[in-house]
């Protein structure tokens, strides 16, 4: 294998690693022996690659909003109940990114943010993206909007155990039911 390529695969490791030691343990209570340990290389290679734990973290936080805008991207033209329980199904399939942005509120002040010019790029585009489903302005209230949008459809998937409290039991609702529930609520939420 040539160097390259090795990097590539040790950068893969590390970062499949710390996706999974900072989602069970936030990024303070995320250990760099740990991840290099999972990753299967010398923990030297985090700081050679990233430079620091929180470096990680914001790269594997990234990385995972990335793969989530990239499988369901918002358009003018998406159908807006198949967005909405795509990422019901994302977040049910993938909770780790719920995860991460838990923790990451829990560790950041707001100001403090790492990427946040990059990150709120992203979503500035899909509120024009949805402003332009919508046939309205991309104000503040499209933001709010999309806002509504992505916790409604995040929510189960944040606190299961409350889903499970309110509904009076694991058994009580089926996820086609949750899921048919949360599309027409996001579509209310949102004037549709």
């Amino acid at each position: 294998m040539d160097g390259q390529a090795d990097g590539s695969s040790t950068r893969r490791k590390l970062l499949d690693a710390a996706r999974s030691e900072f989602a069970e343990n936030g990024i303070a209570g995320g250990r760099v022996n740990r991840i290099a340990e999972r990753a299967g290389v010398n923990k030297e290679r985090i700081y050679g690659y990233f430079g620091s734990k929180e470096k990680l973290f914001d790269a594997v936080i990234m990385e995972a909003l990335t793969e989530l805008g990239q499988a369901h991207p918002l358009t003018p033209e998406t159908d807006i109940e198949e967005y909405i329980g795509a990422v019901f199904d994302f977040h049910r399939a993938r909770p780790d990114l719920l995860r991460l942005l838990m923790w990451e509120s829990l560790h950041y002040r707001e100001e403090d943010l790492p990427s946040v010019e990059a990150r709120s790029q992203v979503y500035l585009d899909k509120v024009q993206s949805l402003a332009g489903l919508l046939g309205r302005e991309a104000d503040v209230r499209t933001a709010i909007s999309l806002f509504t949008l992505i916790g409604i459809a995040a929510w189960p998937s944040t606190v299961p155990h409350l889903l499970t409290m309110v509904t009076g039991g694991a058994e009580a609702v089926d996820e086609a039911t949750l899921r048919a529930s949360i599309i027409e609520l996001g579509k209310r939420a949102i004037g549709c």
